[in-house]
């Protein structure tokens, strides 16, 4: 679309949705931003539109602003069954979201990583691989840095790395990666599209406008994935840290493999992937992928796997206090991503579990929990503390514990541990029962981690 004069309603006043007001208000559009909530109740997050000339229209509802616009913008939280999203259509108005937009408008090579989880460490790994062949490289989207800011100053040799929820897939139109990939497929956020079926088809999206110059990237050992491959028109790479694939990356006898076209190099050994646990080795796989395929040399993708240290609230090691261990993976928010944060412990843990309730199945990771001799203890928080513990129950598993709040399931956790052991924040929850989001209860839980005496300074 030709955006210079058009009139644009900007819905959702987050970090995307100033950001979409800030890109369309560069390319000469009329812009109106709307939120629920009023000026003072946004405070801050308003500043970036200062002095940006503006329609405000704060503390009302979107519907009653609809007439006279060409386009409406909204943000991932607001879903497109919304009734004013519906009513927006139906008077033929566009709509669509604030990737779309930015994907629109953006300069340089799109590569764009999706999956119920693992999303952020490889779209964080990417970045630094693409910086570390020098080429200017923006990572976006769902990572919380919108894609809106990068496309006003993106160029067209610049690498750009986003991460894609499947909230922002529901508004997606022309969006086209030249690489797409899709780290797995598990029960999620069917509190908003209501069956597996729909998540899935909003994943595949991301492939939709792809031809055969460009990349599709799956990962070969998930079986949500099983069978996804056949429906894109790109090409396919696979990746697998358990079998040989036809072209992608593997493992063969401990070194990580790329092959494409018939030509096969060395990366580097499994074991010198920093980051821990044999699903960040998945992750460095879909990497190696996606940054082969790009022309990346060798080299520089080993050494950017060999010293990338992970992303901040993904079992980050908060610190050792009397020989325990506190790790915070507050970024854990669906049962999947949790169940293989317990895989990656080696030392007895306590577990902290619970928030938000999503509307998933507890009982995969109940069972997992249940048959690991290292999982001592749990101690639940949140909405959903009541159903992990029938879960649990279920299980066979007994050692439950509740707090009423993290500084409490700290403390509570660290009562049950000794010298050796982990305490292990992994919620298996989204966060809105009790944080801002899952970055603010990672760092409240680190704060308090932090301000723990030794229980030799209290003897």
């Amino acid at each position: 679309m030709e955006w210079e004069g058009k009139k644009v309603l900007v819905v959702g006043m987050a970090r995307s949705g100033v950001a979409a007001a800030q890109l369309l208000r560069a390319y000469g559009a009329e812009v109106t931003v709307n939120d629920s909530k009023t000026e003072d109740e946004l405070g801050s997050q308003l500043k970036p539109l200062e002095g940006l000339k503006l329609e405000r229209r704060f503390g009302r509802g979107a519907m009653e602003l609809l007439a006279g616009h060409d386009c409406l913008v909204i943000s991932p939280g607001i879903p497109e069954n919304a009734p004013f999203v519906r009513k927006a259509r139906e008077m033929g108005i566009y709509v669509i979201g604030e990737l779309e937009l930015a994907s629109q408008l953006a300069k340089g090579e799109l590569i764009a990583v999706s999956g119920t989880n693992g999303k952020t460490t490889t779209v964080s790994l990417l970045g630094e691989i693409f910086r570390n062949s020098g080429r200017v490289t923006h990572v976006v989207g769902n990572i919380g840095y919108p894609f809106s800011l990068a496309a006003l100053i993106s160029k067209a040799d610049d690498a750009v790395v986003c991460e894609v929820s499947s909230f922002q897939m529901e508004t997606a139109d022309t969006f086209h990666p030249h690489i797409a990939i899709l780290t797995n497929i598990s029960e999620d956020h069917l509190n908003r599209h209501g069956t597996m079926e729909v998540y899935t088809e909003l994943k595949m999206r991301m492939f939709r406008n792809q031809t055969a110059e460009d990349y599709a990237v799956f990962n070969a050992d998930d079986p949500g994935l099983t069978g996804l491959s056949r429906q894109v028109k790109s090409h396919v790479l696979k990746f697998s840290r358990i079998r040989e694939v036809r072209e992608g990356a593997f493992v063969r006898d401990g070194d990580i493999i790329f092959r494409l076209d018939g030509e096969e190099r060395k990366v580097c050994r499994a074991e010198e992937v920093r980051i821990p646990g044999p699903h960040n080795l998945e992750n460095a796989l879909g990497a190696v992928c996606a940054a082969a395929a790009c022309r990346v040399p060798i080299p520089v993708i080993r050494h950017s796997l060999r010293t990338f240290r992970g992303v901040e609230h993904r079992i980050e090691s908060v610190r050792e206090l009397d020989g325990v261990e506190y790790i915070n993976d507050s970024k854990g928010t669906n049962v999947d991503s949790t169940l293989k944060a317990v895989q990656t412990m080696s030392r007895p843990t306590v577990m902290i579990l619970g928030g938000y309730d999503k509307h998933t199945s507890f009982d995969p990771l109940s069972r997992e929990i249940a048959g690991n001799p290292l999982i001592r203890g749990t101690v639940l928080i949140g909405e959903t503390a009541r159903q992990i513990e029938e879960s649990l129950e279920r299980a066979g598993y007994t050692r439950i514990y509740h707090a009423s709040s993290m500084k409490e399931a700290v403390e509570m956790s660290r009562d049950l541990t000794e010298s050796g052991w982990n305490v292990l924040l992994s919620p298996a929850c989204a966060s809105f029962d009790m944080f801002r989001d899952y970055e603010e209860r990672g760092r409240v839980f680190k704060e308090i981690v932090q301000q723990l005496t030794s229980r030799q300074a209290q003897a």
